[in-house]
C-alpha cells in the first residue's frame, strides 16, 4: 500500500512517500480502506520523538490517528461491523507504527463509529482526534446548561469544537483568539476575546462574576490565568499543560471512544456542531500539511486526502 512513514525520528524533511506492507490485522480487528486522514499537532510531535517516553515508535512509522474511509476486511471475532462499512475513527495504539497516513489501517471496533450519510469525507477525517478531545475535555469539568465557559484558543481544531459542544449544552462560551477569528467565532455564538497581554482584565469586563470553567488548549499560562478568572481548579483542564493536575485541575489525553465518536455524529446531524476543514493536501504532500499546521496559525483542520 502507499504511505507516508518516518524511517526514524524527525520532521518534515525526514517524511517519505513510500510502498509499505498493508497492516497485519487479528481476529479482533477490522481493516479500513482510507478515504481521508487530517493532521493534528501531535503528529509530528510523535514523529519528533517528543512523546517517546509515554508513546513509543517503531520504524518504519506511519504517523496519523485519524481515520475515515470503508470496511474491506473483518476478524473472526468482530460482532456489530461489516465488510463495506462506512466508518470514521480515532486509531490509536500504545506503540505508534501503524497510522492512518496510509491507504490502510486496521482498528479495533471500539475505535470506530459509522460514518453518517450527511457527513462528507474530509469532514468524518477532521473530527474524531479534536472532536474527542473536546468532548471528553468538557466532560472532565462538567460542563453544562447555565455555565460560562472559557476556551483558550477557541479558534483552533479542538476549541473550534469545543465551544460548539458547550454551546449545544445551553453554555454561555467566551473564547479568547486573534482579532482575524473574532467573526469566526461570533458566527458560533462565542464571545471573542483578544489574548495577549491585558486579557485577565479584558475577561473580568465581560464575566465580572468570574468564570464556571475553562479548557487550555494552549499551554502558557493559561491554566493560572482561568483561575484567576473565577474558575475552581477543579474545573479546569488542560490538554497541554500535565501541571494543571498540581493545581488541582484535570488533564486530558485523548482516548478512542466509539460511543464518543457517536454523540459527536449525532451532533452533526442535528446541525449543532460543524467541522472547519480550512486546508486539503493529497497524501502525498503530508510534509506540506505539517508545515502549515507547524505555524500555528490555521483555523480548524488540515485534512488528507487518500485516492
Amino acid at each position: 500500500m502507499k504511505a507516508v512513514v518516518l524511517p526514524r525520528y524527525g520532521g518534515i524533511q525526514d517524511l517519505e512517500s513510500t510502498d509499505v506492507p498493508e497492516p497485519p490485522h487479528g481476529p479482533n480487528e477490522v481493516l479500513i480502506a482510507l478515504k481521508a486522514t487530517s493532521v493534528n499537532p501531535v503528529d509530528w510531535k510523535v514523529g519528533a520523538g517528543y512523546l517517546d517516553s509515554f508513546l513509543p515508535g517503531e520504524f518504519p512509522l506511519i504517523p496519523g490517528w485519524d481515520a475515515a474511509g470503508t470496511i474491506v476486511e473483518t476478524g473472526s471475532a468482530v460482532t456489530g461491523c461489516r465488510v463495506g462499512d462506512d466508518v470514521l475513527g480515532y486509531v490509536r495504539r500504545p506503540v505508534v507504527k501503524w497510522g492512518t497516513y496510509a491507504e490502510y489501517t486496521v482498528a479495533e471496533p471500539g475505535m470506530i463509529a459509522p460514518k453518517p450519510d450527511v457527513v462528507d469525507w474530509e469532514t468524518a477525517a477532521a473530527l474524531p482526534l479534536v472532536g474527542l478531545t473536546a468532548l471528553q475535555s468538557l466532560d472532565a469539568v462538567r460542563v453544562k446548561q447555565g455555565d460560562t465557559v472559557l476556551v483558550h484558543a477557541a479558534a483552533g481544531g479542538v476549541g473550534s469544537v469545543a465551544v460548539q459542544i458547550a454551546k449545544a449544552r445551553g453554555a454561555r462560551v467566551i473564547g479568547t483568539a486573534s482579532t482575524s477569528n473574532h467573526d469566526y467565532l461570533l458566527s458560533l455564538g462565542v464571545e471573542p476575546v483578544e489574548y495577549g497581554n491585558g486579557l485577565l482584565e479584558r475577561l473580568r469586563g465581560l464575566a465580572p462574576d468570574g468564570i464556571d470553567s475553562a479548557l487550555d488548549a494552549v499551554g502558557r499560562g493559561e491554566v493560572d490565568l482561568s483561575i484567576e478568572a473565577g474558575a475552581d481548579p477543579g474545573r479546569v483542564v488542560s490538554i497541554a499543560d500535565p501541571a494543571v493536575r498540581e493545581k488541582g485541575g484535570k488533564y486530558v489525553f485523548v482516548e478512542p471512544n466509539a460511543d464518543d465518536l457517536r454523540t459527536l455524529t449525532d451532533l452533526i446531524e442535528a446541525k449543532r456542531l460543524t467541522v472547519p476543514v480550512t486546508a486539503t493536501f493529497p497524501l502525498d504532500r503530508a510534509a506540506e500539511a505539517w508545515e502549515a499546521s507547524q505555524t500555528g496559525r490555521t483555523r480548524g483542520k488540515i485534512v488528507l486526502t487518500i485516492a
